[in-house]
């Protein structure tokens, strides 16, 4: 999947929204119920009632990409219902999209370099 890496901000809207809404109508979601700019960069992930589907919109410089995805079978991990937002990292929203639980994303650990042979 072509999807975001490293550094990037993806904010989740934790209410279901209607799915009838393309790129436009869920950009004025992200200014007015998010109060994100959706212009800036991020990725905005909405979910719909049903678990089985979701929509990200983000800006990629040179206009608003809409991705959709449908569950043929089973659902999306979704945080509980309830407004806000919250925010997940590159590899959890990878995670999302797979249909996996991404709360058992981790950061990755530091290890100690190994040591060298005297």
């Amino acid at each position: 999947m072509i999807g975001p890496t490293g550094a990037v901000r993806v904010l989740v809207a934790t209410t279901p929204v209607d799915f009838r809404k393309g790129a436009e109508g869920l950009a004025a979601l992200v200014r007015e119920t998010m109060k994100a700019n959706p212009f800036s960069g991020a990725v905005y992930v909405f979910r719909a009632k049903r678990a089985d589907r979701v929509k990200l919109i983000y800006w990629d410089g040179t206009g608003v990409c809409l991705f959709a995805k449908r569950l043929e079978d089973g659902k999306f991990r979704w945080p509980n219902v309830q407004d806000g937002v919250m925010r997940l990292s590159a590899a959890e929203l990878s995670a999302l999209l797979e249909g996996l639980d991404w709360k058992r994303v981790h950061a990755a650990r530091e290890t100690a370099a190994p040591m060298q042979p005297a």
